[in-house]
């Protein structure tokens, strides 16, 4: 009876201990992992605000004529600067710029026949022929070289009115949207199509105002699409804050062409100046309930369990407090299944960490 007693102790014992002893875990396999040198470097916490890619020539095109439509340009069509987009009837116009060049042409006749008289009387001038006559004859040339000057300006505003009823491109781009169809009636002003330029394209995001001294023009920053990150350098920031959201605008210069208008992105922005600190990859740090720790691999290949705390992150990289130094390697691809005192056998070693911009805290 005792001996069976002994022997469900010992079973007991066996099932109460949760983590393998240092003897076993040592006697194992070695476990395969990807390691990383602890690095001091600077380092700027960001804080990541959602933004969009814009274009920069995006209107809403009108024209100064008013009429009834007879064309407008379907949407998703390709159109170059200078283009048709849409076009107004224009026959009322053309019979006034038809009528201006009557009206040119009958007082250019008046005013050739009134130059002969005036060089007929000046070569006949004698006593017979007052200075009154002369001044006469003066007078009314003069009269009809402004009545002139007036008919060109009618024709010049009517065909500037007929030019009007053709919208064309001020840049090229693609339509997006028809504001009117053909057969309406638009009023002067009317918006009529939608063009947006698919080429220049930016990266807007607004931020909290607080975070405004710490972005200037020319800064490259991070940004991130989906799960890609990219740089774009800082174009211009608009250092005013909305009144409501308290929030100001910057517009980056995207080198992706491939974005789409409308894309969502977020942008990294530093929410202080950058300052030296011991930093590891984000892969080597575990976050469990009782606290984080990561994994340094010793000079006898065993891995040894290091507590440490997170104190901010910027990017890919975390700032760390704990009995790290820098140098240290700490596993970064297979910390989850480590036990401390593994024996541990490193195939690759990661990458080394970037250097850091410490004007932009970022990559």
């Amino acid at each position: 009876m005792k001996q069976i007693v002994a022997a469900l102790c010992v079973v007991s014992v066996g099932f109460m201990s949760s983590e393998p002893s240092m003897a076993q875990v040592s006697s194992g396999e070695s476990a395969v992992v990807e390691v990383a040198e602890a690095a001091i470097t600077r380092v700027a916490p960001r804080r990541w605000v959602p933004g969009g890619v814009v274009s920069r020539n995006d209107a809403r095109l009108a024209t100064s004529a008013a009429g009834r439509l007879v064309y407008v340009a379907e949407v998703g069509t390709e159109i170059r600067a200078g283009e048709r987009v849409a076009k107004l009837e224009d026959e009322a116009l053309k019979l006034s710029v038809e009528e201006a060049k009557a009206e040119i042409a009958r007082i250019e006749s008046q005013r050739a026949a009134s130059e002969r008289q005036l060089r007929r009387i000046e070569q006949l001038a004698n006593n017979s022929i007052s200075q009154t006559q002369i001044d006469e004859v003066r007078s009314q040339l003069a009269m009809l070289t402004a009545q002139l000057q007036q008919a060109q300006v009618r024709h010049r505003a009517a065909v500037h009115d007929l030019s009007q009823t053709e919208l064309r491109a001020p840049f090229s781009g693609v339509v997006t949207e028809r504001l009117a169809q053909r057969g309406e009636y638009v009023a002067t002003g009317a918006a009529i199509a939608h063009l947006v330029d698919t080429v220049q394209l930016e990266a807007r995001a607004q931020a909290p105002l607080r975070l405004a001294s710490f972005v200037k023009p020319d800064m490259e920053l991070t940004i991130r699409v989906g799960d890609t990150q990219m740089n774009a350098k800082v174009r211009t920031v608009v250092p005013v804050g909305e009144e409501r959201s308290r929030q100001f605008e910057l517009r980056l210069i995207l080198a992706d062409r491939a974005l789409r208008v409308g894309t969502p992105i977020e942008v990294g922005l530093p929410e202080r100046e950058a300052s030296e600190a011991l930093v590891v990859p984000r892969d080597a740090i575990a976050i469990r309930q009782n606290g984080s720790y990561l994994m340094r691999v010793r000079a006898d290949s065993t891995a040894e369990r290091v507590p440490v705390t997170t104190a901010a992150t910027d990017g890919d990289l975390v700032t760390i407090e704990g009995d790290i130094a820098a140098g240290d390697r700490v596993v970064v691809r297979g910390v989850e299944r480590l036990q401390n005192g593994q024996k541990v056998t490193v195939l690759t070693r990661a990458a080394a960490m970037p250097k850091r911009d410490s004007r932009a805290g970022a990559t």
